[in-house]
C-alpha cells in the first residue's frame, strides 16, 4: 500500500509539474521588440485628461513625459491581452509607478494590454519599464515652456535626437493627435536597446504646427 500511495503522489507531482510548464508555454509570445512610448502629459491633459477629471492633471503636479507604457511588437502588427499565468499588478505596484505613469490606473491598464504579452512578470515588467524610461533622456528644454506654442514635429525628433546621441532617426518616432504633439516613441530591443522601428510603427507626425502645452 506504501509503494502504492508514493507512486500516485508522484504521479500527481508530476502532472502538476508539466500542467505548469505547458501553461507558461501557451502563455509565451514569440515577440520582436519594444516600443517605449513617451507621452507630453500637459497636452493630453488638455485634450483627454481635465475631462475625465484625471488626477494627473492637477496643478499641484508637474508632469512632463510621462510613461504611457512599453509595448511588445511585432516587425509588423502587435500582440495584446495575451493569456498569461501571472496574477494581476498588486494595489502597491501600480501605486508604485504613479511617480513615471501618472496613475495606478494606466499601470494596471498597461498590464492588461501589453504587459501580459511581455512574458515577464508584472514586477519584471514594471521594472524594465522603468529602467527603459530613464534610459531616455528628455530634452530639458521642454520644461522651460511658459505658454502654448507650436513647432515642427521634426524639430520634436531633433531634440531628443540632440539629448539621446545613442538615437538614430528611424529608432524614434513623434506622433501628434488633433494637431498636438502626443507621443514620442522609441524602440528597443529585448535588452531595452535602442533598434530599428517597423514600417508599422515609424509613421512620423508630419505638422509643421504641432501644439505643445506649458507644464501647469
Amino acid at each position: 500500500m506504501r509503494k502504492i500511495g508514493f507512486a500516485l503522489i508522484v504521479a500527481a507531482i508530476s502532472a502538476y509539474l508539466w500542467a505548469q510548464v505547458v501553461t507558461k508555454n501557451e502563455s509565451s509570445v514569440d515577440f520582436d521588440y519594444y516600443v517605449l512610448a513617451l507621452s507630453w502629459s500637459p497636452n493630453w491633459c488638455k485634450l483627454e485628461g481635465d475631462a475625465k477629471g484625471s488626477e494627473q492633471c492637477d496643478s499641484s503636479h508637474d508632469y512632463g513625459w510621462t510613461l504611457h507604457g512599453l509595448w511588445p511588437q511585432f516587425e509588423n502588427g502587435w500582440p495584446r491581452d495575451c493569456p498569461t499565468s501571472y496574477k494581476r499588478p498588486s494595489n502597491a505596484l501600480a501605486t508604485s509607478m504613479i511617480d513615471i505613469m501618472g496613475s495606478s490606473g494606466l499601470a494596471k491598464h498597461e498590464w492588461e494590454k501589453h504587459g501580459t504579452c511581455s512574458n515577464l512578470s508584472p514586477e519584471d515588467y514594471f521594472l524594465a519599464s522603468r529602467e527603459a524610461f530613464e534610459a531616455v533622456v528628455k530634452p530639458p528644454i521642454f520644461r522651460e515652456i511658459k505658454e502654448t506654442v507650436s513647432l515642427p514635429a521634426r524639430e520634436i525628433e531633433g531634440a531628443f535626437l540632440q539629448s539621446n546621441p545613442q538615437l538614430t532617426a528611424d529608432q524614434i518616432t513623434i506622433t501628434c493627435k488633433k494637431n498636438h504633439l502626443q507621443e514620442a516613441r522609441v524602440c528597443l530591443d529585448k535588452a531595452l536597446s535602442p533598434r530599428l522601428c517597423g514600417a508599422d510603427v515609424i509613421l512620423d507626425c508630419r505638422h509643421e504646427d504641432a501644439g505643445i502645452a506649458p507644464i501647469r
